[in-house]
């Protein structure tokens, strides 16, 4: 019998959000850490921060940005927001990003330099507000460091709570038609409160690993190299990849996402979306679209009002578009996007499980699954491309052999009856995920019906 429950909670304890700006939170200093303490160490340059130096650092910049730039309050710590740009962006994608989130200043790395210049022409920025990253001026473009970092220091504007729960902190863009994620001061607060919380073993001594593009605000946990666990996020690891790390290096690779694994503190998951849209409450070990409350999700999607009412109801529950399964402990697993399921027939299938077996085959390097909709069977249909490990040869025999290993493994309606194609790489975004938008593209020309 299949047990049922509702609007599950944490098995953490609530914790206290600090109703305060994320400024404020971040140097209230309640472990007592010296400002001689190193806080933050660039793994390339090995250049570093004090806490103390953190502190006086930043409130020069925030001084610099109302001194040269006319900063007001609703502009960083000194009143404004931040949005992160990833360095991947074209110059269109750059220009769209810059206008929706309504940017007046411009810190560019070097290497995006004519990237930016391209973007500026449509995002109205003077040229006067580009700054770089670095030390160095390259073609009258001044360091920020240069321009902004004097002696003047300010303290940064402090938030009401009320302030804090409705003011932009950062926003950020997605892929495709970027969209606009702003997260408020209370739920960057609470994000970091609740890292600090769970069961992770991070305290004042810890140290974090920060390998993920840093406009994700994100990290992987470590304490001096001997991690307690890895921390991962984007693209989903398969057990095989898991399991293989494992035996290297005894540090095991945890899943991170608000609310998977074990429940955040102070979230709540409510009843769920059934894969063919029906209202269920939660059942152990059937995926299912999860939604989700909590002081860490995001306010909604920047100037655009209809994407915030569809990803949010009436109870302020977020819809994440992420399908997963729970277990009777409360561990919560990723299964897929709801966007990337394969509708064969009346059945759903996932893209990453037939992937995960794919690659425990010893001939498969890499692989994607993609549905292709069978004119002759009208339905979608699963459909995987590989690439190939070296010593192997592109054989439609292997190929078959391939299909086969896979088809004995799974329930019949999850079968590859798209069968299995070569690819001499996987096309994925610069941290993994696979761009299936442009394989269902390829896909169209190397099936012939």
């Amino acid at each position: 019998m299949i047990k049922e429950f509702r609007n599950a909670q944490s098995k953490y304890p609530d914790i206290k959000i600090p109703q305060v700006g994320i400024y404020q939170y971040v140097t209230s200093n309640p472990n007592k850490i010296p400002d001689d303490k190193v806080i933050y160490v660039d793994g390339v340059t090995y250049r570093n921060y004090t806490f103390g130096e953190f502190k006086h650092e930043s409130k020069k910049f925030a001084a610099g940005l109302q001194d040269q730039l006319e900063f007001k309050r609703g502009d960083s710590s000194s009143g404004g927001k931040v949005t992160t740009v990833t360095t991947k962006y074209e110059a269109t994608d750059l220009s769209y990003q810059l206008t929706d989130s309504d940017a007046s200043v411009l810190i560019v790395h070097p290497e995006i330099l004519e990237v930016a210049i391209e973007a500026l022409i449509n995002a109205k920025i003077p040229t006067s507000r580009v700054l770089l990253f670095g030390d160095k001026e390259i073609k009258g473009y001044k360091p920020y460091c240069s321009v902004l970092i004097n002696n003047r220091e300010i303290e940064p504007i402090h938030y009401t709570p009320e302030e804090a729960k409705s003011t932009t902190a950062y926003s950020s863009g997605t892929t495709g038609k970027q969209k606009g994620v702003e997260i408020t001061h209370t739920s960057a607060v609470a994000r970091s409160a609740q890292a600090i919380n769970v069961d992770c073993k991070l305290g004042p001594q810890s140290k974090t690993i920060g390998t993920l593009p840093q406009l994700w605000i994100s990290s992987y946990y470590s304490n001096d190299l001997n991690s307690y666990a890895i921390l991962s996020g984007a693209s989903l690891f398969s057990d095989k990849l898991e399991r293989k790390f494992y035996e290297i290096f005894k540090i095991p690779i945890l899943q991170i996402y608000a609310g998977i694994g074990l429940q955040c503190p102070n979230t709540i998951v409510p009843g769920i979306i059934s894969l063919s849209g029906m209202l269920l409450n939660w059942k152990y070990n059937e995926p299912g679209e999860l939604w989700i409350h909590g002081p860490n999700i995001m306010k909604g999607y920047l100037n655009n009002k209809e994407a915030t009412n569809v990803g949010f109801d009436k109870n302020g529950f977020f819809n994440t578009g992420d399908i997963v399964s729970v277990d009777e402990q409360g561990n919560y697993f990723i299964v897929d996007r709801k966007k990337e399921i394969i509708k064969y027939q009346d059945f759903y299938v996932s893209p990453s499980e037939l992937e995960s077996i794919l690659l425990t085959h010893e001939a498969v390097l890499d692989a994607a699954v993609i549905g292709y909709y069978s004119e002759k069977e009208e339905t979608e249909i699963p459909t995987a491309y590989i690439t190939i490990k070296n010593g192997y040869i592109q054989y439609q025999v292997l190929a078959e052999e391939i299909q086969s290993f896979v088809d004995e493994k799974v329930a019949p309606y999850k079968k590859l009856r798209g069968g299995v194609l070569f690819i001499d790489r996987i096309p994925k975004i610069a941290w993994g995920k696979i761009l299936r938008r442009s394989l269902k593209e390829k896909l169209k020309n190397d099936i012939k019906e």
